[in-house]
């Protein structure tokens, strides 16, 4: 295995629609640390929301920022004498760095640290630099290694796959459940593969997309529904008892978070996975139904349970994979991202 280089190729935004490839000096090397060169890179909702926005809610980019949270690769270099990790080993990097002292740390709610560093965030400033570049120095214990049999592309949907994880800790026992997924992107569509894998009973799938929903039945989709030209088949549901025990609602869409509240049995629990800025609700329905309404914010365990879920293809994540760019093709790759009538999970082949 040879050496890191001292330079690095990265993806990096300077400012809304702003996406540059460039090379820049790579960090030294430091004990507890581990020089990983990047082969797979997934463009996440939150990038492409940088990119065309600048940034999503009161999170601006205010300074340059390398992108990227969902990364694998292979360890190049390391400097610890944990033996965490070894030069050679395959590895997802868990992007999620709690401070481990802060209140929410002691209290172990990790996902809350009010000092956490996570890859590609420009929550804080200085900004946290991301994933989509060549060579990563990060901390050893934040890799974690797959098998040979397990791809690098498929590693880097542990990050994607732990929201889903999360949020279905959040929704509590899914065995023998009636389950509501609206929104069949990329983390719908692996909300759907963790429930079917924890065993819900049924599994309906929302979407405006009949290319996202073909994608929600290969991920276990027991039913799905093409809200924009057939809503109609939804009305079913709105009728007690026929509702459902639980809602993934993953779009965020004011439309697809009213027909969860419609459609959710009373006493029924829905989970809020896709984020937005202020959106109505209809809370008479909210109040007379008694529903559980519960925010989902992230990982902590969950990402190795993910990289365990891949490695032992016990959740096959390949269906979701549609496209992958060479890192040079930054730009396009995000213009195809944004295109969810023909893409779901977009990757950049960062060692190509």
């Amino acid at each position: 295995m040879s050496l890191a280089p001292d330079t690095m190729t990265v993806c990096r935004l300077h400012g809304q629609d702003d996406l540059r490839v460039e090379d820049l000096a790579l960090d030294q090397l430091t004990p507890g640390m581990a020089i990983v060169k990047i082969a797979r890179g997934g463009i996440c909702g939150s990038d492409l929301h940088y990119y065309t926005h600048g940034g999503f809610g009161p999170v601006r980019v205010k300074e340059p920022i390398i992108l990227g949270h969902e990364i694998a690769g292979i360890v190049e270099q390391v400097d610890d004498p944990s033996g965490a990790v070894k030069i050679g080993d395959r590895v997802a990097v868990n992007p999620s760095q709690p401070c481990l002292s802060c209140h929410f740390c002691k209290r172990e709610e990790f996902q809350h640290c009010v000092s956490m560093r996570f890859l590609g965030s420009a929550r804080t400033l200085p900004h946290v630099q991301g994933g989509f570049r060549t060579h990563l120095v990060i901390p050893a214990e934040q890799c974690v290694k797959i098998s040979e049999a397990t791809s690098l592309a498929s590693a880097a949907c542990a990050e994607p796959l732990a929201v889903c994880l999360h949020a279905a800790r959040q929704a509590g026992d899914l065995r023998g459940q009636r389950v509501l997924v609206t929104g069949a992107g990329p983390i719908g569509a692996l909300c759907i593969a963790v429930a079917a894998r924890q065993g819900a009973e049924m599994i309906v799938a929302t979407d405006i997309s009949d290319f996202t929903l073909e994608t929600a039945a290969k991920m276990g989709a027991s039913e799905t529904v093409n809200v924009a030209n057939s809503a109609s088949q939804m009305d079913g549901f709105k009728t007690s008892p026929h509702g459902f025990d639980i809602v993934f609602e993953c779009s965020a869409a004011p439309a697809a978070i009213t027909m969860a509240i419609d459609c959710v049995r009373p006493r029924g629990t829905i989970v809020q996975v896709g984020v937005a800025g202020n959106l109505p609700m209809p809370i008479n329905a909210l109040v007379g139904k008694e529903i559980t309404f519960k925010g989902t914010h992230r990982f902590h365990q969950e990402f190795a349970e993910a990289v365990a879920l891949i490695d032992q293809q016990l959740i096959n994540v390949e269906p979701v994979l549609t496209h992958t760019f060479p890192l040079r093709d930054a730009r396009e790759a995000f213009a195809v991202a944004l295109d969810r009538s023909k893409a779901i999970k977009v990757q950049l082949a960062i060692d190509a």
